[in-house]
């Protein structure tokens, strides 16, 4: 996109002051000033940690009012806000940033507009278990049409962290453990957000994150190391955010942690060298919040005015609230330590974006008409509802789901009603009260049932759910996370259920009567015992505002599972991190003693990579394989044995056995979402190019081996046909 603009961001250039400059790479969000005594960052962890309750925490943030800065602002010190979402407060400070400022540059507002904006769509850990980049995209658009009537110009999303680890609570913004589904998910995001056209008045603009290797945090321990080699890096953690480049990303967000030693913040090989150099982006960056700063605590910075200095020279645009440029950069420049071309570099990409987002000529892109219309419009609620029956993945059925109609049911858990706790993380626009759920579902699908939330006061109330549970034939039991066990700052050493939660269900499973556990959660869970004794499992992760309705369709057969995992169930917490694309060792894990495994686990998972059933059954056959050119055609025949339609995600994965690196014992090199009529087979084909068998080897050089390969055909990780081929 470069070029267009360039005439008039230099002439903006010449025309500016050095604090002009520095107030254009100035990100802030709104401050609270009001009655007590704190920073609202202060006040925010003094309710976490106890030392106030949420009802005195509810009635300080009731006497408090925010603060836009706007002195700031009209002296030309204010480029971007973030976290404001209503077109009346974004109108009112634009209009001072082109009406009162001395070049009237305008301003660019960005929101965490992650799954969903006011119609909020299951978490992005949900939705790619639906694998299908076109409603990836389509709740993309969904989210871009109502937040740009709010007034967001750009969202920090779509975040393309791989994550292998389930302590890691982040796990829930991203599209999982595999590479492959990182990067169409995130590439499916950006065309979504962005549309055709960014100019557009429904186009935001999209911002990368966590660049790079975020989920990798050593230990899943949020905010953690990352150290790691870089043929794995460029392996498995680099291509998601490059494909999102290719896609067209307009903005990128460095992440929090460091990469063998040097924080993403102030990583010039990262932001310049590839970003740049190799990949050609040529859009803005953007620190995530007060990260600039903190590469004092990192040890890599003596202040935070070095610290202001290294990320200008890495390649960092815009500082996100830390306030480290504004308070150092002029001076920087004006005593040498930084160039002003270095300045003006990140100036001139700050403003290209606010050029291709049309803002010098349309400031005000939105009203608060648009805004009242643009939310929880019918249309946006069923894609939310269809993104949520996609998401859910069907882990366990002995022929219990779908349920009759007729059927006496009982449903248990405190989840199964609470409309808020459906958002899941990161959801800042959501209004609880605008979600469906479990039992809103039930009751609008004419379903006839007896609810009992079973726990008060973190304790089993056994007499009232063995009353509950006497007058039913069918037990629903709801079981899971709340919204602020996963999400950022969410990570868990045990990711078991809560006691209590366990205890709940051992006890309706002694009644003798069949269990059907639904799962609210945003992370995998180590849940061997509920993968043993339920009649059924149905992984509903938070599903978003139509929570409910799209689960009573589920359950009641109007609507068929077909999700599948992005993501592996371990046994235990301890046998984190757990993915189905490892290296084996010199001794793989086997029934020896002498073998790379855990004396008190299974080797396998309770549910693997890709796996999810139906309410049909699909048979494969036929495989096959064809040498071309320059890539191998695999196909394999599909057949639907089941009574009813359904879709399958038919998968192919690839090893190298014998490389001069060791390999993944399996990778997913592409996958097809197929729908099939009872008794209907097809067959689906893959075109793998020999381009993409390749790895780096010892010395960084890109190498594709001749010799044996084996193409793996089937319907998740653990379960598929095989067959060689050699190149």
């Amino acid at each position: 996109m470069s070029g267009k603009y360039e005439d008039k961001i230099q002439k903006l250039l010449s025309e500016m002051t050095l604090e002009e400059k520095a107030g254009q790479l100035r990100q802030c969000g709104p401050s609270l000033v009001g009655a007590f005594e704190v920073s609202f960052e202060e006040l925010l962890d003094m309710m976490f940690d106890g030392r106030i309750s949420q009802e005195e925490f509810n009635r300080l943030m009731g006497t408090a009012k925010q603060d836009f800065r706007e002195e700031d602002l009209k002296a030309g010190r204010m480029g971007s806000y973030n976290g404001i979402g209503d077109a009346a407060t974004v109108n009112r400070l634009q209009k001072i940033a082109v009406e009162e400022t001395r070049l009237g540059i305008p301003l660019l507002f960005g929101y965490d507009v992650i799954h969903g904006f006011r119609t909020v769509t299951p978490i992005p850990l949900a939705e790619s278990c639906a694998w299908e980049p076109e409603l990836w995209e389509k709740t993309a658009r969904v989210a871009a049409k109502e937040a740009t009537a709010a007034g967001v110009h750009m969202t920090f999303a779509p975040m393309v962290d791989v994550s292998k680890d389930a302590r890691w609570g982040r796990v829930s913004e991203g599209a999982g453990e595999d590479v492959l589904l990182n990067s169409l998910y995130g590439a499916a995001k950006v065309r979504g957000f962005q549309g055709e056209d960014l100019s557009a008045e429904d186009s935001m603009a999209a911002c990368v994150k966590h660049f790079a290797a975020y989920g990798a945090a050593e230990a899943g321990r949020d905010y953690n190391r990352v150290d790691m080699s870089l043929q794995r890096l460029w392996e498995e953690y680099l291509p998601s955010y490059k494909a999102c480049v290719e896609a067209g990303a307009r903005a990128v967000m460095p992440a929090f942690n460091d990469i063998n030693g040097v924080p993403c913040s102030v990583n010039k090989w990262l932001l310049r060298d590839v970003l740049r150099g190799q990949w050609g982006f040529d859009g803005m960056t953007v620190s995530d919040a007060n990260a600039i700063a903190e590469c004092v605590n990192h040890g890599i910075a003596a202040d935070r005015a070095e610290a202001a200095q290294m990320a200008l020279e890495a390649g960092m645009d815009m500082d996100m609230t830390s306030e480290a440029y504004i308070e150092n950069v002029v001076q920087l420049v004006k005593k040498g330590a930084v160039k002003e071309e270095v300045l003006d570099q990140a100036v001139a990409d700050i403003l290209r974006v606010k050029f291709e987002l049309g803002l010098f000529d349309h400031p005000y892109k939105t009203s608060e008409e648009r805004e009242k219309d643009a939310m929880l419009r019918p249309e946006y609620r069923a894609v939310a509802r269809e993104a949520a029956v996609k998401s859910a993945v069907l882990l366990k059925n002995e022929k219990v789901l779908p349920l009759k109609k007729d059927a006496k049911i009982a449903v248990f858990g405190e989840l199964a009603a609470a409309r808020e706790e459906m958002t899941g993380a990161w959801a800042i626009g959501a209004d609880g009260n605008d979600c469906v759920s479990l039992t809103d579902g039930l009751d609008a699908a004419g379903v006839s049932y007896i609810y009992e939330a079973g726990i008060k006061d973190g304790a089993v109330d056994e007499a009232a759910v063995g009353k509950t549970a006497g007058e039913a034939e069918i037990l629903l039991c709801v079981l899971g996370e709340h919204k602020e066990q996963s999400g950022e700052a969410a990570s868990r050493a045990d990711i078991t259920l809560d006691p209590s939660q366990q205890a709940l269900f051992d006890l309706l499973v002694k009644t003798g009567k069949p269990v059907v556990v639904i799962l609210f959660n945003g992370r995998p869970l180590a849940i061997p015992q509920i993968a043993e004794k339920a009649a059924a499992v149905l992984e509903a992760w938070h599903p978003g505002v139509e929570a409910g309705n799209a689960l009573a369709d589920l359950l009641y057969g109007k609507e068929n599972p077909g999700g599948k995992l992005t993501v592996t169930f371990p046994f235990a917490s301890g046998q984190c991190p757990m993915y189905y694309a490892h290296i084996n060792t010199g001794r793989p894990g086997g029934k020896s003693k002498f073998t790379s495994k855990y004396l008190d686990t299974p080797l396998e998972p309770v549910y693997p990579f890709g796996y999810g059933l139906s309410y049909t059954q699909f048979a494969y056959s036929g495989e096959k394989i064809v040498r071309n050119e320059d890539s191998f055609t695999v196909s394999v025949k599909v057949k639907n044995v089941g009574e009813r339609a359904g879709d399958e995600v038919v998968q192919c994965y690839v090893r190298d056995p014998a490389a001069k690196r060791a390999r993944p014992v399996k990778l997913l090199k592409d996958f097809l979402k197929v729908h099939l009529e009872a008794g209907q087979e097809r067959e689906v084909a893959f075109e793998v190019p020999f381009r993409s068998l390749g790895y780096y080897d010892w010395d960084m050089n890109y190498v594709v081996e001749e010799g044996e390969y084996v193409f793996y055909l089937g319907g998740s990780s653990a379960e598929c046909l095989s067959i060689p081929a050699v190149l």
